[in-house]
């Protein structure tokens, strides 16, 4: 009971089960023996999964089971066998494929994977594959479409029946030899088995430059459909429009109006003109009625002199004013819906570059902020322009030394505040409260001479996180501590100085003033003695 399939990529031997499903083996076997299955397409192979076959046509949506060639189309499909129940679990399992209704016709698969649990009890498992699983592997690598169609074709070429069991019915017509393919069957396929994928044989360089140039052509217009510009690769421009450029800015819509209507009647004729200063920019665009006076003005208006002007004249590529119906059902203009408004505008050309990150909320941002009273934004405002923190206090500080006098009111008031010192002393009460609690934990838990009770690890963790937290904060208020210590003692130290520098030009100042006391009296004794003396003399003369 096996059955011989020979494909275009290998012969493939698979074994019946006729003993668990008699109806649907017979169904196959007579189904080979009248060669339906010559030049069957595996028209879905999908890799690891399975590959399906037995339509005649290639679809997927056709064949009929032997039946019908005895009873006619009411016996098209028969019906399922469900006992005993047998399972898609290996690799070759052939299997009928369910129509939908637990009817079966002619089709059928071969699993490429394992294990395929969910198949069991909708498809109907027959056989198995005897030999040729090298064929299974090439066919589980074909490269397929995104409809899971080999793009190279995988064809059942004959069916050879080693034996068959079941007699035949009676009104079976079984050929002598084996027909050949039908026009269908021929057509249903793409690339066959043994064709040479040439595309440049037979053909010129110049063909073959065309062809270069049309491949390049449908890359650039796939570029211009990503981005935007055009609806749709097949899309082309109106073959009614004409575009005039390297025109003198003195000319006007009403000029090429009259120039280019003796071809035949015009629907719209404009140049293009600035948006913003209205002047011209030296191009326009031309809609003929009929396509045919649109070719006759472009053979014959190129080069003329317009306004002592060479103008170019060439067909309009723009579709941007054109309505894509489909392929094949042409376009059509967009409706006008403003009267007395240019039909052909400049576009914008003026971008945002800005980049929207994921996630933000500039709008809502920009919303707030339109929102926010202007005492709000005078109070920002002032607030960004007056600096801040330690620089300000240090600044203004500066200045009053720099103004103090040397006398003892000009001192600095002792009760005043900085945030940096509040911040210090907050750290310093901090650090001793710290130390008198574990003092006072350590002492209490050692005093009752009990051991501390043990805590859970969590809570130790927790604890340890804490201390670790207040340890770098009380190094950062240390840190600043011991900044502002290191100007404080700056402070001290030029202050000494200046003390001490007062207190020696005060004491040079009054230890120089003592000594001239001292020449005055000593100066003031002499003259004094030295008048005694003379008085003396006069006297002892009289």
């Amino acid at each position: 009971m096996s059955v011989i399939l020979e494909t275009t990529l290998g012969d493939i031997t698979v074994d019946l089960y006729t003993k668990e499903r008699p109806r649907t083996c017979l169904n196959f076997l007579k189904l080979s023996k009248v060669k339906y299955y010559n030049y069957c397409l595996f028209h879905s192979v999908q890799e690891n999964f399975m590959a399906q076959t037995g339509d005649p046509l290639g679809l997927g949506r056709g064949g009929e089971s032997m039946f019908s060639m005895l009873y006619g189309d009411q016996a098209k499909f028969f019906e399922a066998e469900t006992t005993p129940k047998l399972k898609h679990q290996k690799i070759g399992t052939l299997s009928m494929v369910n129509n939908g209704s637990n009817m079966h016709g002619s089709q059928f698969f071969l699993t490429l994977g394992e294990d395929l649990d969910y198949l069991d009890g909708v498809h109907t498992v027959f056989g198995e594959v005897a030999e040729g699983h090298d064929v299974l592997t090439k066919i589980n690598e074909a490269i397929c479409d995104g409809e899971n169609r080999p793009y190279v074709d995988i064809r059942i070429n004959h069916t050879i029946i080693l034996d068959d069991p079941f007699d035949d019915p009676s009104g079976l017509e079984i050929p002598d030899r084996s027909p050949g393919p039908t026009k269908q069957q021929i057509e249903a396929g793409r690339i066959a088995p043994d064709e040479v994928i040439d595309a440049k044989a037979g053909k010129t360089n110049e063909e073959l430059d065309e062809m270069i140039k049309d491949k390049e052509a449908k890359a650039r217009t796939q570029i211009l459909e990503m981005v935007g510009d055009l609806p749709d690769t097949e899309v082309a421009p109106p073959d009614t429009v004409l575009f005039v450029c390297k025109l003198n800015p003195v000319t006007t819509d009403e000029d090429l109006e009259i120039i280019f209507s003796r071809f035949g009647k015009i629907d719209s004729c404009e140049v293009i003109r600035d948006h913003k200063t209205g002047e011209s920019l030296q191009y326009a665009f031309i809609e003929f009625n009929k396509a045919e006076d649109c070719e006759s003005a472009y053979f014959k208006m190129d080069n003329v002199l317009i306004d002592d002007r060479r103008i170019h004249v060439d067909f309009s590529q723009s579709v941007s004013k054109l309505k894509w119906n489909g392929k094949g059902k042409g376009v059509e203009h967009f409706p006008d819906e403003s009267k007395g408004k240019p039909r052909y505008v400049l576009k914008d050309t003026r971008r945002d570059d800005t980049y929207q990150l994921v996630g933000s909320n500039e709008d809502a941002d920009k919303e707030q902020q339109g929102k926010r009273p202007k005492r709000d934004e005078d109070e920002e405002r002032s607030r960004r322009e007056k600096p801040r923190g330690y620089r300000h206090e240090r600044s203004s500080r500066k200045d009053k030394r720099n103004s103090r006098s040397p006398s003892k009111s000009g001192r600095r008031d002792r009760g005043s505040r900085s945030p940096l010192r509040l911040g210090r002393r907050r750290s310093q009460e901090r650090r001793r409260s710290r130390s008198l609690e574990r003092g006072g934990r350590n002492r209490g838990s050692h005093s009752s001479g009990r051991r501390p009770e043990r805590r859970s690890r969590s809570h130790e963790r927790r604890s340890r996180n804490k201390r670790s937290q207040d340890r770098r904060r009380s190094h950062s208020y240390e840190r600043g501590s011991r900044n502002t210590s290191r100007r404080s003692r700056e402070r001290k130290r030029s202050r000494s100085i200046e003390k001490s520098s007062r207190y020696r030009r005060r004491s040079s100042s009054s230890e120089r003033g003592g000594w001239d006391k001292k020449r005055k009296s000593q100066s003031s004794d002499s003259s004094h003695d030295r008048r005694s003396s003379s008085h003396g003399r006069e006297k002892a003369k009289s």
